[in-house]
């Protein structure tokens, strides 16, 4: 059985530094990512068109690479979840956790026995086809072990829950998301209101209290090493678009300079 790479990364004070991917899912874009130092990769579903035969073959592209892959799955539905883990993603990402008992269904969803009742289906993606016989059980475990869980929090009751959301066996990350959190607070776009960086503190503070990993996508590079220093380990340099856009626009500003 291959080694797992995402693991030994959640809960450790190093910073990590990945990004999002919304639109090149090409068969380079692991080893892109990879040579170029990359922690992590999440590849969206929830804001794309993205369906699982394109989880499929991007999971394949960062096995190729060594890259851990995070798949954002579009809801918290048992189907998305167990679906994208069989296609062997190294974790899932899932959207608007406002509640311990959304999180425990979640956690159901993705464990194999005793943790959860995920369906059972072995000797695929998720184990890399291998031909095994060993009892059932060691293989629940082995993938129990490999399995990481990301739940986002994304409105004030996610935020008041976070501790206790953080605290739950098979949670492994919580991950800021900073703009429906935002609006959830009747404030769009408002990330410097008392009320916006109280759920922010918060949700690090969870995380980190219960040994847990915290992640944020940041704009660039430069927001990206401001949440590290807030506690933030996981961080998200935008997103394959935006950095593609990016370093185009400033390429095309130095040559029209000619500076």
């Amino acid at each position: 059985m291959p080694t797992q790479n995402l693991r030994p990364l959640i809960g450790s004070d190093a910073t990590k530094v990945g990004t999002f991917l919304f639109e090149f899912a090409t068969p380079g874009i692991g080893q892109i990512l990879k040579a170029a130092g990359a922690d992590f990769a999440v590849l969206d579903m929830e804001h794309t068109g993205f369906g699982f035969d394109t989880v499929h073959q991007v999971v394949r592209y960062c096995q190729a690479a060594g890259l851990p892959l995070i798949v954002r799955v579009p809801s918290q539905h048992r189907h998305h979840v167990s679906r994208a883990l069989d296609a062997g993603a190294d974790g899932v990402m899932v959207p608007i956790v406002s509640s311990v008992a959304q999180a425990r269904a979640i956690v159901d969803a993705a464990r194999y026995w005793p943790g959860g009742t995920r369906g059972v289906a072995l000797g695929l993606a998720h184990e890399r086809f291998a031909m095994r016989s060993e009892p059932l059980v060691t293989r629940f475990a082995e993938q129990n072990a490999r399995t990481c869980l990301i739940l986002q929090i994304e409105d004030p009751q996610g935020a008041a829950a976070a501790d206790e959301i953080a605290a739950l066996p098979g949670v492994d990350m919580l991950w800021l998301g900073h703009n429906d959190l935002s609006v959830a607070l009747g404030e769009p776009g408002a990330f410097d209101r008392p009320d916006f960086l109280e759920a922010e503190r918060a949700t690090i503070a969870a995380a980190r209290r219960q040994g847990k990993s915290a992640g944020r996508l940041a704009v660039d590079a430069r927001q990206g090493a401001q949440f590290a220093a807030m506690g933030y380990d996981f961080v998200s340099i935008a997103g394959d678009v935006w950095l593609l856009q990016q370093a185009f626009a400033s390429g095309l500003a130095t040559v029209k300079s000619g500076k």
